[in-house]
Order: C-alpha cells, then structure tokens, then sequence
C-alpha cells in the first residue's frame, strides 16, 4: 500500500477537499493529511487521518512516518521548509501560477516594493522567498489541474475536479445567470459585461443576473448605478457581504448559465499570469462541481464541451445554451477517481 502526505497549509481548501473525498475509498493508498488551522476550520473533515499541524513541526513528522509520496497542495509561501520536503521525499506540487514558478530573484525583489510590502518583506527575510524557484526546481513532479494546460506545459495531469450535484433541469420562464467569484474587475471583466447588458432587446423574454460573490468598492457602485440603466427585463442581484456556501450551493444549482467573463492577464505577487496558459480559471472547477455550461471569452483556450465561446450577440447565447444539454458523466466521482488513482499509482 502507498503511503501518501497531502500538505494544503495555505489557500486552496477547495481542492484539498475534492482530494479527500476521490481518495478516501481507495484501497490502494494510505494518504494523511496535513491542514494549517485555517484550512482546518473550513474544511471541517472529521477523519482519524486528518491532522492540525504548523510547518515548524511538520517536518519532523514527516520523516518519521516515511511516505512514498508527498503532495503540496500551495506553495505561495515558507519556501525554506517546502524546499527542504522536496529535497528530502517524493514530491508532487500543484502548480496555480506558472509563471511564478520560473520567477527569477530580480522579478521577486521588483515585485516586494509594488503591493503588500510588508507581508513581501517577511517573505523575503523570514521564509526564503528567493527559495520558491528552487522549491518547483526540486519537487519530482509539477502538477497541473487542467488537462489541456498540463498538456502544453509538460505538467502531469492532477484530476481533482469531479461532478458533485445533479443537473437540475430549467422550468422558468427566466434565464437565470450566475457569475460566480468576488466582484472583482481585476479577475473578470464586469464593466464591459453591464455595458452588453444595457444592449439587450425586448424579446419576451426575462432574465436574472447573480453576481455571486461579495461586491465591494468601485464594483459594487457600478452596480448599484447600472440598475437604472438597464431594460426592466433583466433582474440585477448582488451581494455586498460574503455569502454562506450553503446559499452559493443553491444558487448555483438554479441557475442556467455561467457567465464567466475572464480578464485575459491578471498577476500573482506582481508577475503576470495568463488565463488559460498559465493560469487555470477557478470557474472550470464550478462548471464541472454543479454540472453547468460556462460561457468564457473567446481567448480563453479550452477543449472542454462545456467551456463556449462567446459570441457577438450574447443575449441569443443565452437563450441557446439554456436549451442545450452537456454531459458530464465522464466527471462522475468514480470515473475521476479511477484516473486519480491511475496518477497516484505511477507518482
């Protein structure tokens, strides 16, 4: 049996969970899993191979238990100590900015006087933030969570995602659109999307628009102002707290249609990142997640059926896809976690 760490200390709680879950019937693998208290909280997992643990002791641990493989789910930060485990074990990482990953020393220090200079500071003096080249350098295995990205970059194929809820068919006479993720015009474009809004014709036809994710700033007063700009037949909802996942949940199983209007460039700690190169979009993992059609800009490259294109004339898409149908057996629990194992096997 192959004894498997799964480290996640930082940011991706998500995706730590979706391993937890494809793995824990597999008879194969042992796998221990290692939370920050942050991660710990959220997820919530309550398994006698699930561990509260601090980066000053987890090394020691680790050694101790011998793995045949570990898995860093984020490594954005305490670079010295995730060097130190690429080093010593078998290690895969997942990769969510690759261009951070080829980063080099001048590009790190450029980027500690341009956001965040303080936490950049701390990185720098106190977790080896020159380091963090080194620690993807070191690692036996780079991973990617999309499979096309992975392709193109020489990654191995990570596949976490997997379809958890059934498609809930459509009565209404409305087209429910979501766009999921916090109100941020940095990571999609919400300003050019209102501007289509205000565009639509009176078909007959009523539409609801959920911006489904916290509204702050300049975005949440372009929102509140758009309302009285746009035709009566769309519906305009937003949230200016952060929602529970409960009420995200269900949002996301009644509407009809993802709306994912991708900025094309965006930056993790001041190095750009490109959408669909060398970045994976979040909202793939909640078309796959809830079984829904996602509509993404054009330039977003994806093989995926149910990632399309945006067209010209977005009010007819709407209308179009919501009369589609996509399968996503092929993202079924046991089918992803047959193709998990398959990795695990050979990692």
């Amino acid at each position: 049996m192959k004894k498997i760490a799964y480290i996640e200390l930082d940011t991706h709680a998500e995706l730590a969970n979706n391993f937890f879950e494809l793995t824990k019937d597999l008879p194969e693998v042992s796998i221990d899993f290692y939370f920050s208290e942050k991660i710990y909280k959220i997820l919530k997992l309550q398994d006698e191979n699930v561990f509260l643990t601090d980066y000053s002791e987890l090394l020691e641990v680790l050694e101790k238990k011998k793995y045949d493989l570990v898995i860093i789910g984020t490594v954005h930060r305490h670079f010295i100590f995730y060097k130190m485990i690429a080093k010593k074990f078998n290690t895969a990482i997942l990769v969510h900015n690759l261009n951070f990953t080829k980063a080099t020393n001048w590009q790190l220090f450029k980027s500690i006087f341009k956001k965040d200079q303080k936490y950049r500071l701390k990185l720098l003096l106190k977790e080896g933030l020159f380091e963090a080249p080194k620690v993807y350098q070191k690692a036996k295995y780079l991973l990617g969570i999309d499979e096309l990205t992975s392709k193109k970059n020489n990654l191995k194929f990570f596949p976490i995602y997997f379809n958890q809820f059934n498609f809930l068919a459509s009565e209404r006479d409305l087209i429910r659109i979501v766009i999921p993720g916090a109100v941020s015009q940095s990571r999609r474009d919400y300003f050019s999307f209102f501007e289509k809004l205000k565009n639509f014709k009176d078909i007959n036809q009523k539409y609801e628009v959920i911006f489904l994710g916290k509204a702050s700033g300049k975005e949440l007063e372009r929102l509140k102002s758009i309302i009285n700009d746009i035709p009566q037949f769309i519906n305009i909802q937003y949230f200016e707290e952060k929602i529970s996942q409960k009420e995200f949940d269900q949002w996301m199983l009644e509407c009809d249609v993802l709306y994912c209007p991708i900025q094309t460039e965006t930056e993790f700690f001041s190095i750009k990142e490109i959408y669909g190169k060398t970045k994976i979009s979040g909202n793939i993992g909640d078309a796959v997640k809830y079984g829904k059609p996602a509509i993404f800009p054009s330039n977003y490259p994806s093989d995926l059926e149910f990632v399309i294109e945006e067209k010209s004339d977005l009010q007819t898409q709407f209308s179009e896809t919501k009369n589609q149908k996509f399968s996503f057996d092929s993202y079924s629990k046991e089918n992803v976690s047959k193709r998990l194992k398959l990795l695990l096997e050979n990692l």
